[in-house]
């Protein structure tokens, strides 16, 4: 009985044979097509890499479909309601925002991850002058 939960068994997106421009000794040369092209051409190195990405998703389905079976649907909505009205909180658009209340919704406010120490707006090198972000914004400029 699966209660119409996700499966949890990773499965691949892709599938085949992998083609790439190889050099002289058979292997493809990062002078000519250069590093980032090589990797493109050579899609997801591992399976997990796809699972790892969509984690949040998916674990966000599990819960909704498991909150769904249990309470009905009523709950879900509800939770998917508040969740898009946090992320629309409206503040000024120089201003850097923390998204507390989304993370407070979502769980996340209890991770550390690599946003929260690398991303932060006193590291930004970038500053606008309040008034033409506002005005380009709002599609005046």
């Amino acid at each position: 009985m699966s209660f119409g939960l996700p499966s949890l068994k990773v499965k691949p997106e892709h599938a085949g044979n992998i083609t790439v421009q190889e050099g002289h000794f058979g292997i493809p040369s990062p002078m000519v097509a250069g590093l980032g092209a090589t990797k493109n051409k050579l899609g997801m190195s591992h399976p997990l890499q796809v699972s790892e990405r969509n984690y949040h998703q998916n674990e966000e389905k599990m819960n909704m479909s498991m909150l769904c079976n249990v309470q009905g649907c009523h709950a879900p909505m509800k939770l998917a309601m508040e969740r898009k009205f946090a992320s629309k909180v409206g503040h000024l658009p120089f201003l850097p925002s923390s998204n507390l209340q989304h993370d407070v919704f979502t769980g996340r406010y209890l991770d550390i991850g690599f946003e929260d120490i690398l991303n932060t707006p006193e590291f930004c090198e970038i500053s606008g002058q309040p008034h033409a972000v506002v005005e380009r914004s709002l599609g005046i400029l």
